[in-house]
């Protein structure tokens, strides 16, 4: 369903990206996103280096995740009215240095304040995707941003172990001021290779923050998408968090690095969003989206019926982060080709519902964990699964683009 206005772009003619463009999309907004997970490993040392309490060390992710969403609220949707040529550098270079302003931060309160900083610009990934939709030819379109967005999810996988070895070697500082070259070179490639935009549209920053809402308002397949993926980030926070619960204590009894380590399972999730956009491309997107919510709902029946076995859980982790992350490319795939002309805007919508969902189920699992352990949490997760499920059976021609 496309919304009906005037600002559609025609993308009857496009320039097709070619494998090295795509490659650097994928690099830097896995770069980009590697951002926010750096100081995951690493709160013990940063707290030991100020003389601090680890648990005020904490505070740092959530200083570095509401930047995050701040950046994605306040700067994503610029890229529907500005150069990306332009906007995109930029982006990347202030994303250095605020990485520089971390990696040199004298005190626990400067260093929360440069963290947020770098959540703020960590958005270049989000500025990437919907960018892409507009060079990509339209059927390629979820080929290419199932490899971005595959890039993205492995910065996020390995974001953690790399910056765990990086601290071990040469201290924490480190990681960041890497991170900051990184970004440097990064902003710099972008600047001599990103393609010439195309036109954007005349609109003041606010009535561009108001059409955010409109969208919504206009479109049921923007809120059906919108409340299916929110379902589904929301299960996959669930399982997440809770499985530390699980793994940390008996019969498990790992350690944090233990349980980091059943993390690179989910790598098979990340290799399997590059090929999910070609289901997009061959006209599969809402009977894929079906079957990916089946499949998530085996991978909860999998983990709560071998919560005692390793194995089984490992089997839950690689088929919620197939579907999960199939589910992630189709839905963003969807969403962004509904209007060109907003893609920018629509990307922002998709990332702080799915930010909402994965804080609720956050939020959830807790409780349920206290209220009935592993058990309780699976059959929260199946009650969400099963409602998305309802929504999707229930609005199948909503959710095809004409």
């Amino acid at each position: 369903m496309k919304i009906n206005s005037p600002e559609n772009i025609d993308t009857s003619e496009k320039s097709v990206l070619n494998r090295m463009l795509i490659l650097l999309f994928a690099i830097t907004g896995g770069m980009a996103v590697g951002n926010l997970y750096w100081a995951q490993p690493l709160l013990n040392d940063i707290a030991l280096s100020f003389g601090a309490q680890p648990d005020s060390a904490s505070m740092l992710i959530t200083f570095t995740q509401l930047g995050y969403a701040t950046g994605i609220l306040l700067l994503v949707p610029l890229g529907d009215i500005r150069n990306r040529r332009r906007l995109i550098p930029a982006i990347l270079f202030l994303s250095a240095l605020s990485l520089c302003l971390t990696a040199v931060a004298p005190s626990m309160p400067l260093l929360m304040a440069a963290m947020a900083l770098t959540g703020l610009t960590t958005v270049a990934g989000q500025l990437l995707t919907p960018f892409a939709g507009d060079l990509a030819s339209p059927s390629q379109l979820g080929k290419v941003l199932g490899t971005i967005i595959s890039g993205m999810l492995i910065g996020i996988l390995l974001s953690r172990t790399v910056s765990g070895v990086i601290a071990d070697l040469l201290g924490w500082r480190a990681v960041y001021f890497i991170a900051a070259g990184g970004a440097f070179i990064l902003a710099f490639l972008m600047l001599r290779m990103l393609p010439a935009d195309i036109p954007r549209q005349h609109l003041s920053y606010s009535a561009l923050m108001r059409s955010l809402l409109s969208v919504i308002a206009e479109s049921a397949t923007v809120r059906i998408t919108l409340l299916i993926a929110a379902c589904g980030f929301l299960v996959f926070t669930m399982f997440w968090t809770s499985l530390t619960f699980l793994l940390s204590a008996a019969p498990y009894s790992y350690t944090v690095s233990q349980i980091g380590l059943t993390g690179l399972a989910g790598l098979a999730g990340a290799l399997m969003a590059r090929r999910a956009g070609i289901l997009h491309d061959r006209g599969y997107s809402v009977a894929a989206t079906g079957m990916a919510l089946l499949l998530a709902m085996v991978a909860i029946g999998v983990a709560a019926w071998g919560r005692n076995s390793i194995w089984l859980i490992i089997l839950a982790i690689i088929l919620i982060d197939i579907a999960v992350q199939t589910l992630n490319v189709l839905h963003q795939t969807r969403i962004i080709s509904i209007n060109p002309a907003m893609r920018s805007r629509l990307s922002t919508i998709f990332v702080v519902s799915n930010f909402i969902g994965a804080a609720i189920g956050s939020a959830l699992a807790g409780i349920l964990w206290h209220a009935g352990g592993w058990s309780a949490v699976m059959i929260g997760a199946a009650g969400f699964l099963a409602l998305a499920l309802g929504i999707w059976f229930m609005n199948q021609d909503s959710l095809k683009l004409t």
